[in-house]
């Protein structure tokens, strides 16, 4: 007579996932918790990337992604406690542990000490996209801003046909085709309400407006950049070229030099320390996001950023009205920076 299956030994009994072992967990809870110490794995991978200051490209893209990934891992890590998996959570929070100190450097940048009784002024700086036709949005977004200098990346056609109708209160303009698309179709623009002078520099390769602007503060240098996007979507020199383009555009301008825009990567990724370690610009603070804006800010990443000399402070900095565009606006208070004590 044949055994039955409850004759046979344990090695041929069905799975019981209910079933408590001696550490009191069930077969079910175990296969949970090592999915999810397997789902903790890309988000402490982007942490170390963005702490490990390796400049190789595979790790650079992965160094763009501390600020989402803190956030969603923060989220996973609720749902862990909540289903009492105690393992698994508890890595996940040293996990989150990592990403904040990825994130620290991009989110809590040097301001600078403002100087006492320095006027302020405000500066708002957007990629507008080059096909967005929402000409009463982008209207909108900088009167609620209201600030004293506007840069605009990727400016339609359309925008600056009809700069004398949607910005007014800004008489002072200059328009510098954009190379990727041609004059005829976008440019990068700045705006001011105080009298500013076009810059007649060259810097091959990059596309940038640049204008000195006569400002309470004194003469101020305006660069509006838009830098190539990175590996795998580019070469992977193209952005450090232009970065190296851009190091030598600043060091021929005399006096404080705002340079603000879109440049595809975070300050805390390879091209922002580029950017802060040769040009010796400071960085705004980089959290919340800016694009994509169809995602709440906070999971965005701020590739929109706003750099600037030390001899310059920032006050205040915020995210603005959506625009139409794919990006979120930045609205930047500045003033002049108390002068720092040498070592």
């Amino acid at each position: 007579m044949p055994k039955l299956l409850s004759d046979r030994g344990p090695e041929h009994q069905p799975i019981s996932w209910t079933v408590r072992g001696p550490d009191g967990g069930t077969v079910l809870k175990r296969v949970a918790t090592v999915l999810a110490l397997g789902a903790l794995i890309p988000p402490l991978a982007i942490g170390v990337a963005a702490l490990s200051g390796l400049g190789h490209r595979w790790v650079d893209i992965l160094a763009q992604f501390p600020a989402p990934a803190l956030i969603l891992t923060a989220i996973f890590v609720v749902g862990l406690a909540v289903l009492r998996l105690r393992l698994a959570a508890g890595v996940g929070a040293a996990v989150i542990l990592v990403l904040a100190v990825a994130l620290w450097p991009q989110a809590m940048t040097d301001r600078g000490k403002p100087k006492a009784g320095a006027p302020i002024l405000t500066l708002y700086s957007a990629n507008l996209l080059v096909t967005n036709t929402n000409v009463a949005a982008v209207k909108a977004s900088v009167e609620a801003a209201n600030p004293d200098i506007v840069i605009l990346i990727e400016a339609p056609l359309v925008v600056s046909e009809h700069a004398d109708d949607l910005f007014p209160q800004y008489p002072h303009r200059l328009r510098s085709p954009w190379p990727g698309f041609g004059a005829g179709t976008s440019g990068n623009m700045i705006l001011s309400r105080w009298p500013l002078t076009p810059g007649n520099l060259r810097a091959p390769g990059l596309s940038y407006a640049l204008a000195k602007v006569e400002t309470p503060v004194g003469p101020l240098n305006v660069v509006g950049v838009h830098m190539t996007r990175p590996w795998p979507f580019q070469f992977q020199w193209g952005q450090l070229t232009q970065a190296m383009t851009l190091n030598t555009l600043v060091k021929k301008l005399d006096g404080p030099v705002i340079v603000a825009g879109d440049f595809n990567s975070v300050s805390s990724a390879r091209v922002g320390k580029q950017i802060q370690s040769d040009i010796g610009l400071k960085a705004n603070p980089g959290w919340p996001g800016t694009w994509p804006s169809a995602a709440p800010a906070v999971f965005g990443f701020t590739i929109d950023q706003v750099y600037r000399t030390p001899d310059l402070a920032v006050v205040g900095r915020k995210i603005g009205k959506r625009t139409g565009s794919d990006h979120r606006p930045v609205i930047t208070r500045l003033t002049l920076a108390e002068p720092r004590s040498k070592p």
